[in-house]
């Protein structure tokens, strides 16, 4: 539900000071998903009027990245409609991060080796990282460089037959819009990713950020990150299309039933 209509405070000198958090990085691609990209982008654009932060853009080079122009797929119908970013930094010159951001979209389909600096830099930076957020097929690209190895994720739904080959050892959740295991968020499809970054904003700065976020978004939020109308769309449940997850509660029955025997003996 959507609060009263307020005038924007573009400084926010009653809400308190944050200095963690504060260094976002964007890790581009050729033949990214826009939205991906730009809607958790502008979530975070009207976040910046509230508190100070940063955003470095990251890729291999310094070249602009375009959504639709990659070197190995090519447009069935010629259309060259699409967006460019330019980057800031290239992988080997990024400044230190606080919450590195990945999105998803055709171009993590790219054929090896076009990502391998990307999933490298997944896995070097995230040690030191406060937060991991992907977005759509972004967590594929999470899931290769193994940081998401045990635990749960879920990503894109139409795409959802090849998300457990991307990571056999992730705890894959169908029937998610968003999911956090620990320091690491990861969304279902494009849209999805305003969705998680939402729920970001309101765990790690207030809800009342998320609020104003949302408000000057004029955007209408999902709250239940279980709530995924897509995964119905398509068919997906927990129950047959999750990965995984009953390892966890096969390790627990075998540790209760040890111990009713040992009890018992």
């Amino acid at each position: 539900m959507l609060n009263a209509p307020h005038t924007p405070q573009f400084v926010a000198r009653e809400l308190p000071l944050i200095v963690l958090h504060i260094r976002f990085g964007y890790i581009l691609f050729p033949g990214f998903q826009a939205l991906d990209i730009f809607g958790p982008l502008d979530a975070l654009n009207l976040l910046g009027q509230q508190y100070t932060i940063n955003l470095t853009l990251l890729s291999t080079t310094l070249d602009p990245v375009a959504t639709e122009k990659t070197s190995w797929w090519k447009n069935p119908i010629n259309s060259t409609f699409g967006e460019s970013v330019l980057p800031t930094h290239t992988f080997d010159t990024a400044p230190e991060l606080d919450v590195l951001i990945v999105p998803g979209g055709l171009g993590t389909r790219a054929p090896a080796p076009l990502l391998d600096p990307a999933i490298a830099f997944i896995k070097t930076r995230y040690p030191s990282l406060q937060y991991l957020i992907t977005t759509c097929t972004g967590s594929w690209l999470a899931a290769r460089s193994g940081v998401l190895d045990g635990k749960r994720a879920t990503s894109n739904k139409l795409a959802w037959a090849q998300t457990p080959t991307m990571g056999p050892r992730v705890k894959w959740v169908a029937e998610a819009r968003w999911v956090v295991d620990g320091n690491i968020w990861t969304s279902s499809g494009v849209s999805a990713g305003i969705d998680v970054a939402i729920a970001w904003i309101a765990s790690v700065y207030s809800e009342k950020a998320a609020v104003q976020v949302v408000n000057m978004m004029e955007y209408v939020r999902h709250t239940n990150s279980t709530d995924d109308p897509f995964a119905r769309l398509y068919g997906l449940t927990n129950e047959h299309n999750s990965t995984n997850q009953d390892v966890e509660r096969r390790s627990v029955l075998g540790r209760n039933e040890k111990e009713l025997t040992n009890a018992e003996g």
